[in-house]
């Protein structure tokens, strides 16, 4: 066989400076890096457990505030919309031609790979978007899975002492274990070695979907349930005012429409991909099933949520203890709330310890603390001193920045209006114009753009509802004092 010289990688680290001269065989791709394994199964494995989180359980006090109408159609045109913009993203993995341009291995290379005046300029804030984003949502997770822990806590004392005991209980310490299991599960080295933390992962989301779902069927059939109408919450009846519908309807529109989101980890769950088949061909299949799936639980628990419960639906079906009984199934359900999180998280957390690891690599390639790696388990998995000390570091951070800020999901809600628009809409509208050659003013360049603002203005309508409930929260906030 030819040979070829390549950069060998290990780990995801660039051994720089050193050059090593390999056969050009079947055990590495055509970019120089060991063969890619990832199928349409892990792809979708990895898009679910991106997409479904614990959100999926407030679903029904957003179709409560939207109604039998707005709700269901809402849930569906934001999954249209979520795996049409996912498609025009997956086109653009490898830059020029789908199928055999050059590959971009992370968000903002893609972006960075389609020149033109206005979108060259922006890609500082795409990279800003992604890694805000990023970063938010890691603690995020962290204050959600301290959330379910609690819950564990409270349906043994409800079920114990009766549901008008006194159960309150602190979640730092909680805060504290789910930080502590992230250190050992980010020293894993990326997405392709953690396909199977993915699946378990989406096993756990569908298990505790399932069961709010079964438990919201039940109270359904055999009562008593709430109150529903076609327009959801009442004026002078569940609301005292029009202006608060107003906001309480545009925050609902808001954690549906983000409730989908997970472009800013699409492209590094394509650069998992073997091929052939052409890697944007098996992702398409991985999107339609991810967001397929997704819907599904969307609507199930979004509907028969708020038929158990009505316009008084709770923020959240287990741990807002919509359900008291049977408390052990409530239990299992939260535990696998908090697996899913796990996972989840470094799902999320991949392409940030990528992006510093390989600028580190860059920016020292003769420093052994990092670039040196040293095999672990009989070669199996490689690990250096850098990666070791940088996503530990990491972690605690995130860590004690939820501990410090427990209502960050206020601030998350925020972060995610303001990377929802350009993640998910704006740059793959963009990136796939340049690259279909889309001609300007032409019908379908009308409609791209049509859909681009339209996003944008439920952005900017999110956003201001974010900011009140910051200021809402900064009121009451006690540093670390937070009870649940």
């Amino acid at each position: 066989m030819a040979r070829a010289d390549v950069d060998a990688e290990f780990g995801g680290l660039p051994a720089a400076p050193y050059r090593w001269r390999i056969i050009a065989d079947d055990s590495f791709d055509d970019d120089g890096k060991p063969k890619r394994t990832g199928t349409v199964w892990t792809a979708s494995a990895h898009v679910i457990t991106a997409v479904i989180g614990s959100g999926v359980l407030a679903l029904p006090w957003s179709t409560a505030q939207l109604g039998w109408v707005a709700g269901p159609v809402t849930l569906f045109v934001f999954a249209v919309i979520t795996y049409y913009t996912s498609v025009l993203l997956t086109d653009c993995y490898r830059s020029d031609d789908a199928v055999t341009g050059k590959r971009n291995y992370t968000y903002t290379e893609a972006v960075e790979s389609y020149p033109g005046i206005w979108i060259s300029r922006q890609v500082w804030f795409c990279g800003l978007c992604q890694y805000v984003n990023l970063v938010g949502t890691a603690i995020g997770y962290t204050i959600t899975a301290s959330i379910s822990a609690a819950a564990l806590y409270k349906a043994n004392c409800f079920h114990k002492n009766g549901h008008s005991a006194d159960c309150t209980v602190y979640t730092t310490m909680y805060m504290v274990v789910f930080g502590i299991s992230q250190i050992f599960f980010s020293q894993l080295p990326n997405l392709s070695e953690m396909a199977w933390l993915s699946i378990l992962a989406a096993v756990m989301s569908f298990s505790y979907s399932t069961i709010g779902v079964g438990l919201a069927l039940a109270q359904t059939i055999s009562g008593p349930t709430g109150k529903t109408t076609i327009g959801g919450t009442q004026i002078g009846v569940d609301l005292s005012s029009a202006a608060q519908k107003t906001w309480l309807t545009l925050q609902a529109l808001g954690n549906i429409a983000f409730a989908y989101s997970y472009s800013m980890v699409l492209i590094e769950i394509q650069d998992t991909v073997k091929a052939p088949p052409a890697e944007n061909k098996t992702m398409r299949k991985a999107n339609l099933m991810g967001v397929s799936t997704t819907t599904a639980f969307y609507m199930l628990c979004g509907c028969l949520g708020y038929s158990a419960f009505g316009n008084a639906a709770p923020g959240n079906m287990l741990t807002g203890f919509g359900f008291y009984e049977p408390f052990w199934l409530i239990d299992f359900a939260n535990v696998c709330i908090v697996v899913h999180l796990v996972g989840a998280y470094q799902v999320y957390c991949q392409p940030i310890y990528a992006a510093v690891e390989n600028w580190a690599a860059g920016r020292w390639p003769g420093s052994n603390f990092v670039v040196r790696q040293y095999p672990v388990l009989g070669g199996k998995f490689n690990f250096n001193m850098f990666q070791l000390v940088w996503r530990t570091a990491f972690v605690v951070v995130c860590t004690v920045l939820a501990i410090s800020l427990p209502f960050f999901n206020d601030i998350l809600g925020l972060l995610g209006a303001l990377g929802f628009w350009p993640l998910t809409v704006y740059f793959p509208v963009e990136m796939y114009i340049r690259q279909s050659k889309v001609e300007k003013f032409s019908k379908k360049w009308v409609v791209l753009h049509s859909l681009s603002f339209l996003c944008f203005v439920v952005t900017v309508a999110v956003t201001v509802v974010s900011v009140e409930g910051i200021t809402q929260s900064l009121k009451n906030y006690v540093p670390f004092k937070t009870k649940m």
